[in-house]
């Protein structure tokens, strides 16, 4: 008899939230150019998730991710902040918040949102940084996809200007696909963005969902000639770590 751990599917805020996406056409199946040039066989739009169900969703999974993922990791020290990167990341970073603090208003109560403009404001309160400073505080960064790494680094380093520290990177899915390359094609292995800031700066990082979770989606759903095409783009660009 097989166990149930392995007939099991994904926890649950994990399911819904890929459900979520596929309802609302969020995470959809084609053919999609990046910035990289690369052409990929799906496409995540976390933009979309426009209204009070969505958000829910995916506050819902953000929050859980981030509960498991300080849970794994008992060294990383408690956000004092929770940092969303103008411009998707700053409805993520408060809705999650919310979520966190509905879950568990004790450890969450008192935790601060912040994020930051694109450009300087020069009157007013003025500054790059909107909500609480950063100054002397663990942040806990949320956005939306990780390709090439380039936002990711802005952000860790508008953080460090500020005098905060970084303590952890949540995204929302992880393509777990090597960095581009000038030329892309040439087989070489090559680490993931992801990858390469947990190397080069020394944080944790995280996703509610990864590649691999949206191939056994598929699977799961028996659409073949989808998983096909993933499962073919994970193994022509497949990070190395």
């Amino acid at each position: 008899m097989a166990s149930d751990e392995h007939n099991s599917g994904p926890p649950p805020y994990k399911d819904d939230f890929l459900q979520a996406c596929l309802s609302a056409n969020i995470l959809t199946f084609g053919t999609y150019t990046l910035k990289s040039g690369r052409q990929s066989p799906y496409f995540f739009n976390a933009g979309s998730f426009h209204d009070a169900d969505l958000l829910s969703a995916i506050a819902t999974a953000y929050a859980h991710t981030i509960i498991d993922f300080l849970v794994s990791n008992p060294k990383i020290p408690r956000p004092d902040v929770i940092f969303g990167p103008a411009y998707k990341g700053i409805p993520l970073a408060v809705c999650t918040l919310l979520e966190l603090r509905r879950i568990d208003r004790t450890a969450w109560g008192k935790v601060k949102y912040s994020f930051n403009r694109k450009e300087k404001k020069d009157h007013g309160e003025g500054g790059g940084i909107v909500g609480a400073a950063l100054q002397g505080s663990n942040v806990l960064v949320i956005d939306d996809v990780i390709t090439a790494g380039t936002a990711m680094r802005e952000t860790i380093e508008t953080v460090k200007k500020e005098a905060g520290k970084v303590v952890g990177f949540i995204v929302a899915v992880d393509r777990m696909e090597k960095i581009p390359s000038a030329n892309d094609n040439d087989g070489k292995p090559r680490p993931s963005a992801m990858g390469q800031i947990r190397k080069e700066y020394r944080v944790p990082t995280a996703s509610i969902v990864t590649l691999d979770d949206l191939i056994d989606l598929l699977r799961r759903a028996g659409d073949e000639k989808d998983m096909e095409r993933l499962q073919e783009y994970r193994s022509r660009y497949r990070a190395s770590d």
